[in-house]
């Protein structure tokens, strides 16, 4: 009788590529039984198996009332899980802590290290979600969010106007594997100059220790970004049916130590340095529509993967604290924002046993949007937005107010900055309080798609 793969997976074997060469082996020598049963346990890949039971995270944050403690409970049942990935060694929340899905999905808020692996779902489509502070110095902040409001771009889609991508980038793209496609590539030039949609931001303020005007953008890397975690993923989930099945596809990972995780590691860069490009574009045009120069600047990611040595350090929305993180930094400050009512922070810190070198990065929900709008029914959205925005000047770029990117969508802002303190996450330095912003709002009530529905109708 001749051995076929069915066969083989009837006896409890995972299928997969050494099942070709397996069979052809048992097959010639016509092995059956025992014979079949010793060779077969002799060639069988050696797949990694999740950790029995979780390794060590530290909770950086405490519940003060019941919905909290709810979040809470949820964000570390989802830890439970997920530090028992078999790359993973330590963790950590944030009290900006919130689930993104089922357990075993990292939370925002969450860092994982892993010993050589990429996991591209700690990340998320959104890769190097990151913030850039520009000072213009003791100008209007009125003109500069005027100005900003002229320039920036939310919502869908991508623009021509500021699509100029620099030589150097654009070769770095055409030369790795995972980025070399005409559609990445158009993703990259047209994303340039376009902030999104979501909780991404264009907000101006001013310094409370100098008085300058400040403009804090908030964006990821777009369609450019997306497509990265795209194929990423797809080769993640290659190597995980080979080496490690009883892993969760969601926490699938790329091993460092070999070719695809080497220009995966380099594809994360060259996406960091062109979201750095994307903030740079907005701010320097701002300052060349309002004729100033440029006083003071810098950024931090808090949605990226770190490395120190062998150790991948995924912050899922988590604030670098540790220099060594943010290799561009010369001041050794971050910023993390809180809500559009709220001073932005500028923050530095040093690395201790639980924070990992982290800190948050901003206040996160307690509640998910659809939850929000329900728990706000009883009143219109303009009254909730009169209320909530009273002596700022909030501005939505598609003109529909989006009610979840409010103020009380949040968690309590105060809470997140006593815990922080509790719990060692970085010492405020300064204030960047509120003038305005600019969010997208909900631009599908009013799509493109939806509007031209209507007018063919």
């Amino acid at each position: 009788m001749k051995i076929t793969g069915k066969h083989l997976i009837s006896m409890g074997y995972n299928q997969g590529k050494w099942f070709r060469s397996a069979l052809e082996h048992i097959n010639k020598e016509k092995l059956t039984g025992e014979a079949l049963t010793e060779y077969l346990e002799s060639v069988k890949p050696q797949y990694i198996t999740p950790h029995a039971t979780a390794k060590d995270y530290h909770v950086n944050i405490a519940a003060e009332n019941d919905l909290e403690q709810h979040n809470v409970d949820t964000v570390c049942q989802s830890m439970d899980v997920l530090m028992k990935t078999p790359t993973l060694e330590v963790g950590a929340i944030m009290p900006d802590a919130c689930p993104t899905g089922p357990a075993g999905h990292i939370p925002v808020g969450g860092i994982a290290v892993a010993k050589n692996a990429i996991h591209p779902a700690m990340h998320s489509a959104d890769i190097c979600c990151s913030v850039m502070m520009t000072s213009f110095g003791h100008i209007s902040p009125k003109e500069v969010l005027d100005a900003a409001h002229s320039i920036t771009h939310f919502g869908p889609g991508g623009r021509s106007d500021m699509s100029r991508l620099p030589k150097e980038m654009t070769d770095q793209i055409k030369n790795n594997v995972f980025l070399s496609s005409d559609k990445s590539f158009e993703l990259a030039r047209t994303h340039l100059g376009t902030q999104g949609d979501g909780n991404h931001f264009l907000y101006v303020g001013q310094s409370e220790q100098t008085g300058e005007t400040i403009m804090v953008t908030h964006h990821g890397s777009r369609g450019f970004g997306a497509y990265l975690y795209k194929t990423g993923m797809k080769t993640a989930e290659r190597i995980r049916k080979e080496l490690s099945p009883k892993t969760p596809k969601h926490n699938a990972w790329i091993p460092y130590d070999t070719e695809e995780g080497i220009a995966y590691w380099e594809a994360l860069q060259i996406v960091r340095q062109w979201t750095k490009l994307n903030h740079e574009t907005l701010h320097d045009a701002t300052a060349r529509k309002i004729s100033t120069d440029i006083v003071n600047r810098f950024w931090n990611e808090h949605n990226f993967v770190f490395k120190d040595g062998d150790n991948f350090y995924h912050a899922k929305g988590a604030t670098p604290l540790d220099n060594k993180f943010v290799p561009d930094s010369e001041s050794g400050l971050r910023l993390i924002p809180l809500n559009m009512k709220e001073p932005v922070l500028v923050v530095q810190g040093d690395t201790t046993e639980t924070n990992l070198g982290f800190a948050p990065h901003g206040a996160g929900r307690n509640i998910s949007r659809s939850q929000h709008r329900r728990n706000n029914s009883d009143r219109t959205i303009e009254e909730i937005f009169s209320t909530e925005t009273k002596g700022l000047d909030v501005r939505f770029y598609s003109g529909q107010i989006d009610i979840t990117e409010l103020p009380s969508a949040y968690k309590n802002a105060e809470t997140v900055q006593r815990q922080m303190k509790d719990f060692g996450l970085g010492e405020v330095v300064d204030k960047i309080m509120p003038y305005g912003c600019i969010m997208a709002g909900d631009w599908q009530k009013d799509a493109p798609w939806k509007r031209r529905k209507r007018k063919k109708k």
